[in-house]
């Protein structure tokens, strides 16, 4: 899964066009409507928010009630809150995403397996200013302090994980880590995007400060997706560009095959929406959302 070295420092230059902020609104509503985390602060960091977690459809977990036990952290009710309050950002990348979540009010944690992102994401946090906790991990050997309400990962992460085997263990260490009722929304491109939209394609892109060729194969057999990047970056000193290459490869799946990696986890399937128009998937669904919860976990 070594992918995104020399690419994470103008990784955002070319991501420029995606709709982050479009994306934060979605996974949020998505929070808000069927999960148990809540915003711990205002927009922006002002002021703080407090209401009640929604109930879910996996029994009373979320609001478990305790008999309030002082310690050096705090009562047991507000550790438990801070655990149910916590997101994760799976697959973070330079944390644009992270940010925007953390601006809506969300405690978040950022996990991405690519050191160069994360020092990405590390600049971006510095100079918001935002509290957020950034660990460098493979998501195949996640490993969190505490449980958390909710775990989201987006831009098609999933993809990275090639074996089935390697689903199934990264799906049981989210749920392993969810609070008793927590939620998983995770998206992924599938088999019809690979095989019938992208292919095999060259896309290039030339910018002022940098350009890039981009070689896709897909492998149909294996429905493995292949694209090999060369990118030119100019340097600011001389002037002149350094290049380099990175190979990635992604696989796709359908939603059947999601879904059934979900439950084998444990979780309950809420829904599977298709990412563009967020209706009901179709066979020409290019990248699919599905939202889950952990369901096993006694209160």
């Amino acid at each position: 899964m070594e992918a995104y070295t020399g690419f994470a420092s103008v990784y955002d230059i070319f991501m420029d066009n995606t709709p982050y902020e479009e994306w934060a609104e979605f996974v949020a509503s998505l929070i808000k409507r069927y999960g148990i985390s809540r915003p711990v602060r205002g927009k922006d960091g002002a002021g703080e928010i407090l209401r009640k977690a929604p109930d879910t459809d996996c029994g009373e977990a979320s609001n478990r009630k305790t008999e309030p036990v002082d310690s050096d952290f705090g009562t047991e009710d507000e550790l438990l809150a801070s655990e149910r309050d916590l997101v994760v950002d799976l697959g973070c990348g330079t944390g644009v995403l992270t940010e925007l979540l953390f601006r809506m009010g969300y405690d978040m944690i950022g996990v991405d397996h690519s050191q160069e992102m994360l020092e990405a994401a590390l600049s971006r946090k510095a100079e918001s200013g935002s509290e957020i906790l950034y660990l460098c991990q493979d998501m195949r050997e996640l490993e969190l302090y505490s449980t958390v309400g909710t775990v989201i990962s987006v831009c098609d992460c999933v993809n990275y994980l090639l074996e089935d085997e390697d689903v199934e263990r990264t799906f049981s260490l989210v749920n392993n880590y969810l609070y008793p009722g927590g939620l998983f929304i995770f998206d992924f491109n599938t088999v019809y995007k690979y095989g019938q939209v992208i292919g095999d394609t060259t896309i290039a892109e030339n910018r002022e400060e940098c350009s890039f060729i981009w070689e896709n194969y897909y492998h149909e057999e294996e429905r493995v997706n292949e694209y090999d990047l060369t990118v030119f970056v100019r340097e600011e000193k001389s002037g002149l560009f350094r290049r380099f290459t990175e190979t990635h490869f992604q696989r796709g799946y359908t939603p059947q095959e999601m879904t059934g990696f979900v439950e084998k986890a444990g979780m309950r399937v809420v829904c599977v929406l298709d990412a563009d128009t967020h209706r009901e998937v179709g066979p020409e669904s290019e990248r699919v959302y599905v939202v889950a919860r952990e369901c096993r976990k006694k209160p």
